[in-house]
């Protein structure tokens, strides 16, 4: 097990390289502890304001975590939109900070073959992840840190001065951004490039799923991951990465998976899939804290478990069928 400390001076406030206007120098210079504080802060009035979110966290964790009692689920849900707060601000800051300072927030914690094989850049591998700690300022940080373009398969958040932002934060040090719809094609073609290609895993779909086993329960999570693995031959390599009490980061890089390839396809993809999501749910027990359990993996095996989303898709149904409808008699 390797342990790289990236952070020279923890106690040091973050540096400005001297170009950039004064709202960007202010910026790049509010210390992590008050960033820690004020996440804080704005996470408990998110708590309190956004009733569905709160409702949603909750149930998935009285759903994993049955024999908690209501002060613990409690508990954890305050910390889970504190982390959210935490984490929003210091995305806002990092579509500023200068790439020193970036490398000076994170450590790596991790397997030295893994890191040997990030490190090569002629070998196209694929990286999982989830949304756990900060997964946007750590996406930056990888490609800094290994001096290799990452492309990140991504959906959009909806709101296009949003998305746009994030995309500037996503790419502006070098990475890439591959869209989820249509992504198939963008993602070989990576691979077989050589390059670095990373995808969260904690989101159910309802195309191109897989059936998984996440926290004693059936989840749906995407098989594409280890259909890309078998075709290209890449390695599969779990990253992820947490917020320590002082408001670094740690990248926690954890070995190559030992993938099958049998005669068996289907097989292949579903047992494949299982060895990434224990791996996930393995970092979610070390740090419940620190996943958005605004996520709905279970949705598909347990549509009772979501029912205001459950109702939303059925209309959503309903009006294209009404649409086809119209469309046929129209025509």
């Amino acid at each position: 097990m390797l342990l790289i400390n990236s952070d020279q001076n923890q106690d040091k406030n973050l540096r400005f390289n001297g170009n950039n206007s004064g709202s960007k120098n202010f910026t790049v210079h509010i210390p992590r502890s008050y960033i820690v504080k004020l996440g804080k802060l704005l996470g408990i009035c998110l708590y309190f304001i956004d009733v569905p979110h709160r409702r949603l966290v909750r149930r998935n964790l009285q759903f994993c975590f049955p024999e908690w009692s209501r002060a613990r689920i409690q508990n954890l849900s305050q910390r889970i939109f504190k982390n959210v707060g935490i984490t929003a601000l210091e995305i806002i800051q990092s579509a500023v900070i200068p790439e020193e300072d970036l490398l000076e927030m994170f450590r790596i914690k991790g397997d030295a073959r893994s890191i040997n094989t990030l490190k090569n850049k002629q070998k196209g591998l694929i990286i999982i992840s989830c949304h756990m700690g900060n997964w946007e300022v750590g996406l930056q940080y990888l490609g800094c840190y290994f001096g290799r373009p990452i492309s990140a398969v991504v959906r959009n958040v909806g709101y296009k001065w949003l998305d746009n932002f994030i995309d500037h934060i996503r790419t502006r040090l070098g990475n890439k951004v591959i869209f989820k719809k249509g992504a198939w094609q963008k993602m070989m073609q990576t691979l077989r490039k050589g390059e670095a290609l990373v995808v969260t895993i904690d989101q159910s779909r309802y195309k191109q799923e897989v059936e998984v086993i996440l926290f004693n329960r059936k989840a749906t999570t995407t098989l594409a991951v280890a259909l890309s693995a078998i075709r290209c031959k890449s390695p599969v390599i779990p990253i992820f990465g947490s917020r320590d009490t002082d408001g670094t980061h740690t990248a926690h890089i954890y070995p190559p998976l030992e993938l099958e390839r049998t005669n068996d396809l289907r097989r292949d993809l579903q047992v494949n899939t299982q060895k990434m999501v224990d791996v996930m749910e393995d970092m979610i027990r070390k740090y419940p804290d620190q996943w958005i359990w605004f996520q709905r993996p279970w949705k598909k095996t347990y549509p009772n478990l979501y029912p205001e989303w459950e109702a939303r898709r059925q209309k959503r149904k309903r009006k294209k069928r009404q649409r086809k409808s119209k469309m046929a008699v129209s025509s």
